[in-house]
């Protein structure tokens, strides 16, 4: 199964890979719009779909049931003004989130707390996607409000170890 944000009417889509056929498989007001986006980064990790939503500032987490059916929306963060697209920042449940309107990226933890790592300052401009591999972050932004150097931005991954 191939699963698709649709940021319009706030939707995710579950789309099979065998026949193409499509069918709405989350939807409710957690993923629709208040004004521009609703539903809009999404990925597919360990028996969960996890999708951002640009208007909401929210990051959710909705479990696959064993039948394929949707399990109830979970609300990981909040306060995410403008974002737009995350990736996972390693094994477990930490998230990079990429920022649009305020031209940021930020760690969320998984108790839904969350730090911003790179601003406008460090280069980004409408940040639109992250990607990780391995100890490499990859941002590229778009510059679409900004007006102003569209880029990629490369950044270091390092694991924070608390001092003793």
């Amino acid at each position: 199964m191939l699963y698709a944000a649709d940021s319009d009417p706030g939707k995710v889509w579950r789309i099979s890979l065998d026949d193409g056929s499509a069918t709405a498989w989350a939807t409710g007001p957690d993923l629709e719009r208040v004004g521009f986006f609703g539903a809009n980064g999404i990925k597919v990790r360990e028996g969960s779909v996890w999708v951002s939503n640009f208007d909401r500032g929210t990051l959710l987490r909705i479990p696959i049931e064993a039948d394929g059916s949707v399990g109830p929306v979970e609300t990981r963060a909040t306060g995410l003004d403008g974002i737009d697209d995350f990736a996972f920042a390693g094994k477990g449940e930490t998230v990079l989130a990429a920022l649009n309107t305020t031209s940021e990226v930020a760690v969320v933890r998984r108790d839904g707390s969350h730090t911003v790592l790179l601003t406008a300052a460090d280069g980004l401009s409408n940040p639109t996607s992250v990607a990780v591999n391995r100890q490499k972050v990859y941002v590229p932004s778009a510059a679409y409000n900004t007006q102003n150097d569209p880029n990629l931005l490369l950044a270091r991954l390092e694991k924070h170890r608390p001092k003793p």
